[in-house]
């Protein structure tokens, strides 16, 4: 599971190429403000994999620098940011992998001063089923895929993510019953070795999706 655990992040903070703007600064903005003004959330998500396999799960948001993507049983794997770094938890190998938030892709979408601008591009913007899209690439890197950020517009919303690699292969995630201005514990957010709890321990979150 390693493997599509890595994707999910992937698709989060996406993957990127250079290519000509042809993008609306009102569409810019209007998605821009709105990200800005996601200070907490929780969501349930459907994650699709390039080759159709599907996982469920919960994602919770605390802006600034911290996130978690916990999956329904059976998968056990997590992905937990901490506002300094950002873990990968992988249960059939019993180990975790960390990094400084700011040295990854994570720091798009976890940064104070989130803006569609500077090491980012907004290369396209159109509405779709009601729908705004926008699809990001990062400034100074080529040939490495795009990011497609999705949104419901009335209200404005973040309805999913789909990450197109340099690979050709894509990644998908979409969100469900949306919630945001909650307050998260501060638990969740922690990195705790599932390997070294006790038993019957209750992993942050429970009861609350």
């Amino acid at each position: 599971m390693s493997y599509f655990m890595v994707r999910i992040v992937l698709a989060l903070l996406a993957l990127f190429i250079t290519a000509p703007s042809h993008a609306n600064t009102g569409d810019i903005r209007k998605a821009e403000v709105y990200l800005q003004q996601l200070e907490t959330a929780r969501a349930r998500f459907v994650q699709t994999t390039h080759n159709g396999t599907q996982y469920v799960g919960t994602f919770y948001l605390d802006r600034p620098g911290k996130l978690r993507f916990e999956y329904d049983s059976p998968i056990e794997d997590f992905i937990v940011a901490d506002g300094l770094f950002i873990y990968f938890w992988d249960a059939e190998l019993e180990e975790q992998t960390n990094a400084p938030i700011g040295t990854t892709l994570a720091d798009f979408f976890l940064r104070d001063d989130l803006e569609l601008s500077g090491d980012l591009t907004v290369a396209e913007s159109f509405h779709e089923d009601d729908k705004l899209v926008l699809k990001i690439i990062q400034t100074d890197e080529e040939d490495a895929g795009y990011l497609l950020l999705k949104f419901d517009e009335n209200p404005m919303s973040l309805s999913s993510w789909t990450v197109h690699d340099a690979q050709g292969l894509t990644t998908s995630l979409e969100l469900f019953y949306l919630k945001t201005g909650m307050k998260h514990p501060r638990d969740l957010f922690v990195f705790h070795d599932p390997a070294k709890l006790h038993d019957g321990w209750t992993r942050p979150g429970a009861g609350n999706e």
